[in-house]
């Protein structure tokens, strides 16, 4: 494609340079009249026959009459040499008007016909500079985000990852059948992603499991929608809180926009979460960042500034958020951030965890509980009947609709964007080869699972796979696992 792109922009600077010359050749036969052509005519009236002298100065043409020679005198006193002189002068005098006349006017054409040139070299230089700013912006807009794609991958400092799909299927495995590991000596957090705020459900069915087991669970109660740099603020706020609440460590699991929240409080806030956190594990988290935000908010595309001024109304006026949250998640942000501030990679078990969904035709038929809306205060139940009993209240209160969104569809398309133009597997919004942390313990299931299929349940259960909250169980232990491996070393 940069092969096209430069044979495009050689054809408007050779198509410029053809025309300017079309130009030149056309107006180039006035360039051999001389700018200082003088014609100069005397006429000397003497005693006998004076000489008369007609010549054209850097001309070829010469005309001398000498008075070597004594005319005869007429009868009337004039002589022939004063008629022929006065004759031939008059003539030269004609000849002298219209030469002049001719020689403005080629004169004027002269620098009509430079002033012309002029014109087009700077008509011709603004429209090859326009259709290179065009074309720069077609191919910043073809191109989108191949180049950034698993940039992680491709730096030298990059640290070699270790597969732990197997000892996760292991682990995931045994919890299915009953047996869990998890120690009730540490607390668990979940962090999560973006817009979580405006999703009620957000790994409530995930804190609801781990409670019935007796753990320690929370979510973290942050801005979603805010910046990763407050976020990360606010987790080590939250984290110490926790720590020194309970005395117990903090075991941290983040969700897309949450897991990247969780790896930068730690990386900015090491030396004081030191020994407070026991591990991070990041779940389809764009840690290298996406080509979704990427490819929104680039700038030099085509209908940049109109793509902008629609994400600012929907983060910004709709959702109440902050721009510098869907921003900090584009390439040119993911990397300037990790140059900066390293995550403690050595000194942590950190886990990535990263899907491909699905896109299947079946896909499309699926909805995706997002939120739930009581019946109680909608049914037209008599008073005297609720009155009567409080147990039909209760039932009646907790009557819930679920409220579904077709999302693992939403997912399912972006997904099958991202692979028809970039050839990357994806959950539909994070490519595989961006949620690799390096020097992290990597999980690939084969499972096909989309982004959104972790904090939210389908309406489509099945008993033969296990849900999101037996999966983040099994990341946990996993990590809990790592941690005592290392302890021992």
């Amino acid at each position: 494609m940069e092969d096209y792109f430069s044979r495009f922009v050689n054809l408007g600077w050779q198509l410029r340079q053809y025309l300017t010359e079309l130009i030149e050749n056309l107006l180039g036969y006035i360039d051999w009249i001389p700018q200082h052509l003088e014609i100069k005519f005397s006429v000397s009236h003497g005693g006998l026959l004076p000489g008369t002298t007609g010549y054209i100065q850097e001309g070829a043409y010469a005309l001398s009459v000498s008075n070597t020679t004594t005319e005869k005198q007429t009868a009337n006193g004039i002589s022939e040499g004063t008629i022929f002189r006065k004759g031939f002068s008059s003539i030269y005098e004609r000849s002298y008007g219209r030469s002049s006349y001719l020689l403005h006017g080629f004169r004027v054409v002269r620098r009509l016909a430079f002033r012309i040139q002029d014109q087009w070299r700077l008509f011709s230089v603004e429209v090859h500079a326009k259709l290179t700013r065009i074309l720069h912006r077609f191919w910043t807009t073809l191109k989108g985000s191949c180049e950034d794609i698993g940039w992680l991958q491709r730096t030298r400092a990059s640290l070699s990852s270790i597969d732990g799909t197997g000892r996760f299927m292991e682990i995931l495995h045994e919890i299915r059948n009953g047996l869990h590991c998890l120690p009730d000596t540490l607390v668990y957090l979940f962090i999560p992603g973006l817009f979580s705020n405006h999703s009620p459900l957000y790994f409530t069915n995930t804190k609801r499991f781990f409670s019935k087991m007796g753990l320690a669970c929370h979510i973290a109660k942050i801005h979603s929608e805010a910046s990763v740099e407050k976020n990360a603020w606010e987790l080590k706020q939250y984290i110490e809180e926790l720590y020194w609440g309970s005395g117990k460590q903090v075991l941290l699991l983040g969700h897309s926009k949450g897991g990247v929240d969780a790896a930068a409080a730690l990386s900015l806030y090491w030396s004081d979460l030191k020994g407070k956190v026991a591990g991070l594990a990041l779940v389809q988290s764009p840690y290298g960042g996406t080509p979704i935000a990427s490819d929104i908010l680039r700038e030099g595309q085509i209908a940049d500034k109109e793509a902008r001024r629609i994400m600012e109304l929907i983060v910004c006026k709709l959702i109440k958020g902050d721009m510098r949250a869907l921003e900090d998640l584009t390439y040119a942000k993911r990397k300037d951030f990790i140059s900066k501030h390293k995550l403690p990679v050595n000194d942590l078990p950190i886990i990535s965890f990263h899907t491909e969904a699905s896109t299947a035709p079946a896909v499309l038929a699926s909805l995706t509980r997002v939120a739930q809306a009581e019946l109680l205060p909608w049914l037209p139940v008599p008073r005297f009947f609720l009155s009567t009993s409080e147990f039909i209240e209760s039932m009646l209160a907790s009557l819930k609709v679920p409220v579904v969104a077709p999302v693992s569809a939403a997912m399912a398309v972006t997904a099958l964007h991202l692979r028809l133009r970039y050839g990357e597997r994806s959950d539909g919004l994070v490519t595989r080869r961006d949620a690799e942390v390096p020097g992290s313990v990597v999980v690939r299931p084969e499972r096909r699972l989309d982004h959104a299929w972790m904090v939210y349940s389908t309406l489509k259960k099945g008993s033969a796979e296990a849900d999101a909250s037996e999966m983040c169980e099994a990341l946990l232990a996993m990590l809990v696992e790592i941690g005592r491996n290392r302890k021992l070393c």
